[in-house]
């Protein structure tokens, strides 16, 4: 049984543990609403921009001229998956529910026969994957001494993903990430970027772009705008999808450090329950005995 100064340093000791999370706790709330706001404004343009490329693809649907971005290779035996992910933990699941979502969609296309490269954005994703595919890891991204992830550093991802793909290194590249619906929700969400697929997915496999019945008229030409927008895409939808990691993030760190507090404050309350049960025993004790000798006299 601990004695009372053993409980008293795990009470203080706790109670120290307490006050780190409430303070990680108000830094990630407070960080939530800017990383929320930026995930949500960067929603629209993204999917806007995914309806303009629906509306364009139409222009090479069955041409064998098609941009390479756009038709694909004609081939689907090798697999690239971009696993973005935090760099810190302490954020519950939020790393590893991304990472088990990348997990079995490696493995289901092994157990098919596909070749699998992983292209792993974030320290924690990597941490993870590399214990079971370490030798399918061919690069590691990390943005751990950048404050504010801002479109820069996607587009540092897209150079490095497309010129891979123009190597002839991969046939299909799937982006997974964490799409952020609330303080409580953060979907894992695998996303094909290339091929450009021209159904967005939702988190939840629904929903065809709506490009409407409007007819438009490009300038210079259509295959120009497209030939540009193409490559952007790409960049697009990752810079969309790091947004999304950021505010899921610090969603999933204020739910599991509120946790955490709310914890800590039941096992304090425990502790000193012990703490004083054990307390008054001792001075009963010490009241019995003086009382014992006093009689004896």
């Amino acid at each position: 049984m601990p004695s009372l100064k053993d409980l008293k340093n795990r009470i203080d000791s706790v109670k120290s543990t307490q006050k780190i999370t409430k303070a990680m706790q108000m830094v990630a709330a407070a960080k939530l609403r800017r990383a929320q706001e930026a995930a949500e404004a960067a929603r629209p343009y993204a999917e806007r921009m995914g309806g303009v490329l629906a509306s364009l693809g139409a222009v090479y649907e069955g041409q064998a001229d098609a941009p390479a971005l756009l038709a694909g290779t004609g081939n689907d035996q090798v697999h690239l998956l971009i696993v973005a992910t935090g760099e810190r933990g302490l954020a519950g699941g939020f790393n590893s529910s991304i990472a088990r979502l990348a997990r079995d969609h490696a493995n289901r296309l092994l157990s098919e026969g596909k070749t699998v490269k992983i292209l792993t954005v974030g320290r924690k994703g990597n941490d993870i994957l590399k214990r079971q595919f370490s030798a399918n890891i061919v690069d590691y991204i990390t943005f751990r001494e950048i404050k504010n992830v801002g479109f820069a550093q996607a587009s540092q991802i897209s150079e490095k993903v497309q010129s891979m793909y123009a190597a002839g290194e991969f046939d299909i590249a799937t982006l997974f990430f964490a799409k952020f619906n609330s303080v409580i929700s953060q979907v894992p969400t695998a996303q094909q970027i290339i091929p450009a697929k021209l159904v967005m997915p939702d988190g939840e496999g629904e929903g065809q772009l709506d490009t409407g019945t409007v007819q438009y008229e490009y300038e210079p030409s259509e295959e120009a705008i497209v030939a540009d927008l193409l490559p952007r895409n790409v960049s697009v939808q990752i810079f969309r999808a790091l947004l999304e990691n950021g505010a899921s993030f610090y969603g999933a760190q204020m739910s599991a450090m509120d946790n955490a507090t709310r914890n800590a404050g039941e096992m304090i309350n425990k502790l000193q329950l012990s703490y004083n049960r054990q307390r008054q025993a001792q001075i009963t004790k010490e009241l019995i005995e003086i009382i014992s000798g006093a009689e004896a006299l």
